[in-house]
């Protein structure tokens, strides 16, 4: 027998009635078929927690191995695998003669399906060479039984026997080379191609080699076996690379998408020609296309995109059958694949492509397709960042998408209007015609922030006198009757005498009479009875203008916006124009609509007043207008200041774009001195990176891991007891994935023994302990050492407590309390990246919020955003160039990620005062209370941590 112990699973035990070993014994004898079951069931649970009862074998021998009870003889293999084979000095039982016998009848049973299930059992116990060495003859007879299912058991008994003790099948190789020559069943030749393949690969290939023409209509499993073989024959120097090239082309063509794969996959590891990377990504298109299941979609999908990125253009052709993709009703589908298409877009299909896309958006409107608005929005970007990036399509799109500037989805109009935005400062042959049909469509948008950035988008670049006119027409269209304040008030006292009317008309007899009242223009009016009470507006009445009805739900940002607009009009009029009076007519009907939002803001007729902020800055858009020709350095920071700034602001935005661009592509290869001289790296590469699985596993299984070094396992021990406790105790703790590691040293300080100690641990949070340990006894100043697993279930300030206890002399028990351990969220929260919109849309919809007041001693704003950012691991998502310059105030948003995928929110505000100190607040927002909190007390702890250094006097 081997030194390795094995390892088992363990299974629940029930111990509130454990029958004795004589109680035991005597249901194996006497009991039932049913009594006999369940008392074997207990043994193997006993046996499998460490309670082997030995005195049990000889007992299972005589009264259970007889029988021809199906379910016995499953359960009694089970109970062969664990059950202790050898005795004290490592040598076979006796009793184990018996076994062995047993088994040989059952190899050689004339129900098959018995030998089936004894084959198997075999491969549990493969490493016991001293049991299978008498039954390799019958188990090499099985290889010639009738039933296919015996053979193909038979194959991998032996080939898993051979695998751990190559000297009892020493003829393995032409064992199976007779077998495959013989054999007719496609899963016995499957199973012996495979054996003989990890064999002897030369005698694999020699049986392929005959085979050639008629792989194309093997079974799945063999050709899944033909393919592996072909992989890793090809890792060495071969001559058989044209023929396996060939062979994974004809696979291409398979009935089975798993075949496709695997043979696509391989082909690209075996050759670069253009040809085959072509076909096997067109293999991967119809793969996506077909599959169902939209996991195996998005694997296949990152298999394609990496095709594209080592082999460029070459896939370029396939872009259209790509575009096929997104008919699939999963969007990280569409997603992915909308990426491939974006990347593999050149000047030869831009065109196809848009096309393409425009009549997908046109039928997300004409239909209704699952998920439409997302669909909508992610077209929509696509098309902006082809338009830009290929000008000469940008014509084409722009007219078409402006048409979605009344979408009831606000994200997919919001991306229209950064669209046309960047497009009307970037070709300024298309202005006249976009700002043509943005006035048009004026009257369709429903959105406050798209009317903001149309509004933008006209003060800046409308210039024509007529064009500005037209303009300002299509503005008070969508506004209504001006002055908006008395019109309100005529429609309110209209309706509430309207319903007076209707109640006199009904012989409530009332009297309407009432008190005159002067209203805003100066007219008089009569307040009745009926206008006291809460008026009832009409149908009639709520059919407002779209801006008109934004302003009057309080929207004054929106009205701001207006007020710069129509000032940008009067000031590019007023230079373009010899006609004073129309000048004139304008800037006062400008003025009256700035004074009109104004006072309708401070009335009762708004669901909230407006704020200072839109107060102030149309106030000073009247000033403007007012003192028209007395500042022109005012009149410039309206027409082309804003220009200037939006120009600079998309260059930086290209400027990143091209780092990054450039940071994606260039790749380190700088190589230390004193390393290890790889000789691949200086021949060419003839095929893409071969897949080598076992390196694979190897990594998985962390083989590859790189090992902590003693001193930073010495950081994590957390002492658990004092050094003056009877029992001295530490832990070391290590965060691996999901799970936390408890490894406690104990020490027994005492003279005496310590008899029935246990470890007990509770947890606080969002901890589970996972098992607890067991009950142990340490000898006068011994040591135990104790392992823990804690599943950790989200990102939350986690708390392990705990206490010892044992019985020592006497029988005396005692207790010792072991200290808190405290487990440091930041080993589950990593830094991540989302947009702007992604922030905000994150931001309005999580409902925990912590707020931090920030105490630091730290003089420099941006040197505390650093350290907060450090001390949360938290990336800040606001860009470099709006926190440069020498400013005492500051603000940032920052963002992270958990291992859980929860989301963290952070948003920095602090001001320098003129003390030198910071003043302000970190509010952080999640969806979970946990993490908010977690967060706020790590950026608290933090603070304290960060003290002051100390002056020497």
């Amino acid at each position: 027998m081997s030194g390795e112990t094995q390892c088992y699973t363990l299974v629940f035990e029930d111990t509130t009635e454990t029958p004795s070993t004589q109680e035991l014994r005597s249901a194996l004898e006497k009991g039932s078929d049913e009594d006999k079951l369940d008392t074997l069931r207990r043994i193997i649970v006993a046996t499998i927690n460490g309670n082997p009862q030995p005195t049990l074998l000889m007992p299972i021998i005589q009264y259970i191995m007889p029988s021809k009870h199906k379910q016995l003889k499953k359960l009694l293999h089970f109970y062969w695998e664990v059950c202790p084979k050898y005795d004290e000095n490592g040598k076979l039982k006796q009793e184990m003669i018996l076994v062995v016998n047993a088994i040989r009848n059952d190899l050689q049973h004339p129900n098959e399906y018995i030998r089936g299930a004894t084959l198997r059992f075999l491969q549990k116990i493969s490493k016991d060479a001293e049991l299978l060495e008498p039954l390799i003859p019958t188990l090499r007879a099985n290889l010639e039984h009738r039933h296919s299912y015996v053979r193909k058991a038979a194959v991998f008994a032996l080939y898993t026997v051979y695998r751990e003790n190559e000297s009892l099948v020493p003829d393995a190789a032409e064992l199976m080379q007779a077998f495959l020559a013989a054999e007719s069943d496609a899963t016995c030749k499957r199973n012996a191609f495979v054996f003989l393949a990890n064999v002897a690969m030369n005698k694999a290939v020699e049986w392929l080699r005959g085979v050639w023409d008629g792989v194309g209509s093997m079974d799945e499993g063999l050709q899944m076996a033909v393919i592996e073989v072909a992989r890793i024959d090809c890792m060495g120097d071969t001559s058989h690379r044209p023929r396996y090239i060939r062979c994974m082309f004809e696979l291409l063509n398979s009935s089975s998408h798993a075949v496709k794969y695997e043979a696509a996959t391989t082909l690209t590891t075996l050759t670069q020609n253009p040809a085959a990377v072509k076909a096997a990504s067109s293999c991967f298109v119809n793969l996506v296309i077909r599959e169902s299941d939209n996991n195996v979609k998005l694997i296949v999908l990152d298999k394609l995109d990496a095709l594209r990125s080592r082999h460029g253009h070459v896939l370029d052709g396939l872009i259209m059958d790509v575009l096929q993709v997104l008919s699939s009703t999963d969007m990280e589908v569409r997603r992915k694949a909308m990426s491939i298409v974006l990347s593999m877009t050149s000047t030869r299909n831009v065109e196809e492509v848009v096309l393409f896309l425009k009549k997908q958006l046109q039928r997300t409107q004409e239909q209704e397709y699952d998920k439409a608005p997302e669909y909508r929005q992610l077209l929509i970007q696509s098309i902006h960042v082809m338009a830009i990036k290929f000008s000469e399509v940008a014509a084409s799109v722009v007219h078409a998408l402006m048409d979605f500037l009344g979408d009831s989805n606000n994200p997919s109009a919001l991306d229209v209007v950064a669209f046309v935005r960047e497009v009307v400062e970037k070709f300024p042959s298309l202005r006249p015609t976009i700002t043509e049909k943005l006035t048009v469509t004026l009257g369709t948008i429903k959105s406050g922030k798209v009317f903001r950035g149309v509004l933008w988008i006209l003060g800046e670049y409308v210039e024509g006198v007529s064009d500005i006119e037209k303009a300002m027409v299509e503005v008070r269209s969508v506004l209504g009757e001006i002055p908006i304040l008395a019109a309100e008030i005529r429609e309110a006292e209209g309706n509430g005498a309207a319903e007076g009317g209707e109640e006199e008309g009904a012989g409530t007899g009332q009297s309407g009479g009432g008190r005159p009242r002067v209203l805003a223009d100066g007219t008089y009016a009569t307040e009745t009875a009926y206008t006291s009470s809460a008026p009832v507006r009409n149908e009639a009445s709520k059919a407002k203008p779209p801006l008109r009805a934004l302003i009057l739900g309080g929207d004054f940002f929106t009205g701001a916006v207006l007020a710069t607009a129509l000032t940008k009009f009067v000031l590019r009029y007023d230079e373009q124009t010899s006609d004073r009076a129309s000048a004139n007519a304008l800037r006062a009907e400008a003025m009256l609509v700035m004074a009109s939002v104004i006072r309708v803001g401070q009335s009762k007729f708004v669901t909230a007043p407006i704020d200072e902020d839109s107060n102030e800055r149309i106030l000073s858009c009247i000033q403007t207008l007012s003192e028209l020709k007395e500042h022109p350095e005012v009149n410039d920071m309206f027409l082309r200041d804003t220009r200037v700034a939006y120009g600079k602001m998309l260059s930086a935005q290209e400027k990143r774009a091209a780092e990054k661009k450039e940071a994606e592509g260039m790749k380190e290869t700088i190589v230390q001195v004193d390393d290890l001289l790889n000789f691949r790296q200086f021949s060419k590469k003839s095929a893409d990176d071969p897949i080598n699985y076992a390196d694979d596993l190897g990594k998985a299984t962390g083989a590859g891991e790189v090992h902590e070094d003693f001193i930073s396992n010495l950081s994590k021990i957390s002492q658990l007891t004092g050094f003056s406790d009877p029992i001295y105790a530490e832990a070391y703790v290590k965060m691996h994935g999901f799970d936390i590691l408890l490894d406690v040293l104990l020490v027994n300080q005492t003279p005496n023994t310590l008899q029935n100690l246990c470890l007990d641990f509770a947890t606080l949070g969002d901890l589970k302990l996972v098992e607890r340990p067991g009950v142990y006894t340490i000898a006068p100043h011994g040591f135990q050492s104790i392992k823990a697993t804690i599943k950790v279930s989200s990102t939350e300030t986690g708390v392990i407590f705990g206490s010892i206890l044992w019985e020592g002399p006497g029988l005396a028990e005692s207790c010792v309390i072991l200290n808190d351990i405290h487990i440091d969220i930041m080993d589950y929260i990593k830094p991540a990246y989302c947009s702007e919109t992604q922030f905000r849309s994150m931001w309005t919809e999580f409902e925990w919020e912590n707020r931090v007041n920030v105490s630091t001693t730290m003089p420099d704003p941006r040197d505390y955003l650093t350290h907060v950012m450090k001390s949360t691991n938290m990336s800040c998502l606001t860009p470099e160039g709006a926190m440069s310059g020498d400013c005492d105030f500051l603000s940032a948003n920052m963002y992270a990620r958990s291992l859980f995928g929860e989301d963290a929110l952070a948003n920095l505000s602090i001001e320098k005062t003129d003390t030198g100190t910071i003043v302000g607040h970190v509010r952080i927002r999640s969806k979970t209370q946990g993490i908010a909190l977690s967060l706020g007390d790590r950026i608290t702890m933090s603070q304290k941590d960060n003290k002051p250094p100390i002056q020497a006097s």
